[in-house]
């Protein structure tokens, strides 16, 4: 005869509510903090990127206009430009934050993932 075999101990040795219903949401809030954590490096790669791309592209304009090539009116490049910044910094974050978060369980360790993510060198 085979004896039975004892119940595992619990993984949560203190056994208090909280504590059960926090161990349950581990895997998500792990899933949530990696995932938010790679969004947020790559988004600062893909804006260090365009941002060279940018500077690069002033610097191109700035020679062709220097050599006389062509005549830049950079009154008339900000009177056309400043509306869709302005509108963009006022929109932009809460739409970001709403597409990045849209249908995750996790969003909160999510988010604490994307910003660490952003502020980490990698």
């Amino acid at each position: 005869m085979t004896t039975p075999l004892p119940d595992p101990a619990p993984l949560n040795p203190a056994g208090n509510p909280l504590g059960d219903a926090l161990f349950a949401l581990l895997p998500d809030l792990s899933v949530g903090a990696l995932l938010g954590f790679a969004t947020g490096a790559a988004i600062r790669f893909v804006g260090r990127v365009a941002l060279i791309v940018m500077g690069v592209l002033f610097i191109t304009l700035q020679l062709l206009a220097y050599f006389g090539v062509i005549s830049v009116d950079w009154l008339r490049v900000q009177a056309i430009t400043e509306p869709w910044l302005r509108q963009g910094t006022e929109q932009g974050g809460a739409w970001v934050t709403r597409l990045l978060t849209a249908n995750l369980p996790f969003a909160g360790a999510f988010t604490a993932g994307l910003l660490l993510g952003l502020r980490v060198r990698v």
